[in-house]
């Protein structure tokens, strides 16, 4: 009975028996192989029987047994029978050691398992795990490709090759199949056996390839390569990098969506690797499903992110110029947040505006909002309020900007995004030479004098824009020598501690021009610091120079209109303007000086300024402001400020501790003033 079972087990058993003695030789074998008889096998020592890949251990691993008597199970190597066609397989190995009565060792048993499609499938398996670990994390597109390669080589391919169309990666809508022969795929990663074309080129299919059919049908192809492919011909660029890898198999899977074709992914193995087979296809289209949502994710969002870049820029100022008293220079850092805006105003009397906010997020919803906060700065500057005033008065509009974000449906993915934005407001005055300065929840400005100096700026901080902070504004007024640099930013050019130490240190050099400054912020602070983007502006402080205002005290009776106009001719000619300027000047200086004596109190002064506009301002110490009438045909007055509105392009009323300011800007022609 022992004789039979013996003989059963080696003539029937679809396990590799193996009897090896205690020199690993082999004494008794079953049939393994169609090409391999067991006669050629008997005699030879077990890693001379296979042809393995580590030979040494595997026959430690024997020794082991034979030593220990301790048995291993299911411990898989590669390799093939010697002299048995085909490439390496899977082989799972079963090792017992056999005793005689007296606990001898005679040998062992090594029971041999061909587990090559469990192991692929098991490769396949892991393969895909990496593709999901991998891919979809990221709205990068080349972070995304290159998850992708990683996660294919080296355990399903030798070499991996992610190819996109080109206008995908700028964010357009994929084409339809088939995909033209005159559109250009750009090669986003690659990953394997060095192969010599770079990563960033971009090539055009050639007809009748299994890249083009794969393009045409969105159906994979798996083709077997040699030196007689007849396609490799009419690829050049495909035939030099199958000939550098040494590729002998090839998978083609379209990367599709919908019908669009966004690009290929080709996989090779080398040799080695078994080549692939029917299989590896259904593997090879699920993944490069998973990769295709991915890299159609990462476009919508380089679309959306290019339209709300393009709106950003639209709404950020155009024009930069240099005022009278102040040069200002500015930066803005691309990233992924569209919400950082800057601006710089004029303001009448000289003095300007100094703006720089962020709406936190990204996307066209944060530009916008952005955008409407500008607006509306810029519509509350024009009426002269303190910096305080300003924000207090722009957070009231943040507000109602959130109700009607709150009253959205809940469907709206509007509905959950909340608000948050930051701002700073200050205004330059170039005859005190004072900046004054409001924050709500941005850093505070970085400032530095003529000689580099740092100038200390305790700016108090007010609570953002949108939040349920009610406390106040509050301001900080600094006097400034001619010729120092104020630096606003938002708070991503500052990552760490030492970042306004660094700003200060790029600014110490104030005699530089203000651009070559801003550059300087930007090279002293690390690149990874702002990865949302940032908007930096520079400002240097001047004052009006004297050739361009008069400024006279005037007596506060009834015969200083007359003076007035007087005076205005002679300065007015004096700069050498226009005589209809010079007029429409003499009229408005009479009447706000006739309003002023009948209306206001003493002191009272003129001012003019001259600079792209002709500023007239007449200041008293009441703080009643007129208002503008429309007088009726039979009334006598009434229709002072009304003439000054048609003559002026701006007018206004600008109050102060110790009074009001009326103002009007008038233009001047180009060829006119000296």
């Amino acid at each position: 009975m022992a004789d039979a079972l013996l003989d059963a087990l080696f003539s029937q058993s679809a396990v590799g028996l193996h009897v090896l003695d205690t020199d690993l030789r082999v004494e008794r074998v079953n049939s393994l192989s169609d090409a391999v008889a067991p006669e050629r096998i008997v005699g030879l020592h077990f890693t001379e029987a296979y042809r393995l890949d580590d030979p040494e251990e595997s026959e430690e691993l024997l020794r082991g047994v034979l030593e220990s008597g301790v048995p291993v199970v299911n411990h898989v190597i590669r390799g093939q029978l010697m002299g048995a066609p085909g490439p390496d397989r899977s082989l799972m190995v079963t090792v017992h050691r056999l005793d005689d009565p007296s606990g001898r060792p005679l040998g062992l048993l090594a029971a041999v398992v061909d587990v090559s499609e469990r192991e692929k499938s098991r490769e396949r398996v892991d393969a895909l795990a990496a593709v999901r670990r991998n891919v979809g994390h990221s709205l990068d597109m080349e972070a995304i490709c290159e998850g992708f390669v990683a996660a294919l080589v080296p355990r399903f391919a030798d070499f991996a090759v992610v190819e996109v169309v080109d206008d995908v990666l700028r964010g357009s809508r994929a084409p339809l199949s088939p995909l033209g022969s005159d559109v250009p795929l750009r090669r986003a990663a690659q990953l394997g056996t060095d192969g010599d074309t770079p990563v960033g080129v971009t090539r055009r299919l050639p007809t009748g390839t299994p890249y083009a059919l794969a393009a045409n049908d969105l159906r994979p192809r798996l083709v077997q390569l040699g030196p007689d492919t007849p396609w490799l011909d009419s690829d050049p660029v495909a035939r030099h990098m199958v000939k550098a890898i040494g590729a002998h198999s090839l998978i083609v899977a379209p990367l599709k969506l919908h019908g669009a074709v966004l690009g290929l992914v080709s996989m090779y193995r080398c040799p080695g690797s078994e080549p692939f087979d029917e299989r590896d296809l259904t593997f090879a289209l699920t993944a490069a499903a998973h990769t295709a949502l991915s890299i159609e994710t990462s476009r919508r969002y380089a679309r959306d992110h290019v339209i709300a870049s393009t709106v950003q820029r639209r709404l950020l100022p155009q024009y930069n110029g240099n005022r009278i008293a102040v040069e200002t220079a500015h930066v803005l850092l691309p990233g992924r947040n569209s919400g950082c805006w800057f601006d710089t105003i004029e303001l009448s009397g000289a003095r300007t505006a100094l703006i720089i906010g962020n709406v936190a997020g990204h996307g066209l919803q944060t530009a916008i909002t952005m955008g409407q906060l500008r607006t509306a700065l810029h519509a509350l500057a024009g009426l002269d309020l303190d910096p305080d005033e300003v924000l207090a008065r722009l957070n009231d509009t943040a507000d109602r900007l959130a109700r009607e974000r709150r009253s959205l449906p809940p469907g709206d993915s509007l509905h959950r995004q909340p608000l948050t934005a930051t701002c700073m407001y200050a205004v330059y005055d170039p005859f005190s030479r004072t900046c004054t300065v409001a924050r709500a929840g941005h850093p505070a400005p970085v400032a530095v004098d003529p000689d580099g100096r740092p100038i200390a700026l305790d700016v108090p901080e007010g609570p953002p824009l949108f939040s349920d902070d009610s406390a106040p504004f509050a301001t900080a007024t600094v006097e400034l020598a001619e010729g120092s640099v104020l630096a606003f930013f938002t708070s991503s050019l500052l990552p760490d501690d030492q970042s306004v130490t660094r700003v200060q240190d790029a600014l110490a050099y104030p005699d530089r021009r203000l651009q070559e400054l801003c550059d300087a912020v930007v090279y002293n602070i690390p690149p990874e610091a702002h990865p949302d983007g940032a908007a930096l502006l520079l400002a240097r402080t001047g004052v009006v120079p004297p050739d361009r205002v008069a400024t006279w005290e005037l007596a506060h009776d009834r015969t200083t209109p007359a003076i007035a106009r007087t005076l205005v001719r002679d300065r007015l000619e004096g700069w050498n303007l226009d005589e209809e300027t010079i007029e429409a000047a003499e009229l408005i200086v009479s009447e706000l000086i006739t309003n002023a004596v009948r209306y206001g109190t003493p002191p009272l002064h003129l001012r003019l300024l001259l600079d792209r506009t002709l500023t007239c301002e007449v200041h008293d110490t009441s703080p009643v402001a007129p208002h503008l009438r429309h007088a009726r045909t039979v009334d006598e007055g009434g229709r002072g400020l009304f003439i000054v509105s048609q003559l002026a392009t701006h007018w206004g009323t600008r109050y102060s501790v110790d009074g009001k300011a009326l103002w009007t800007e008038q233009e001047v022609p180009a060829d006119g003033g000296s």
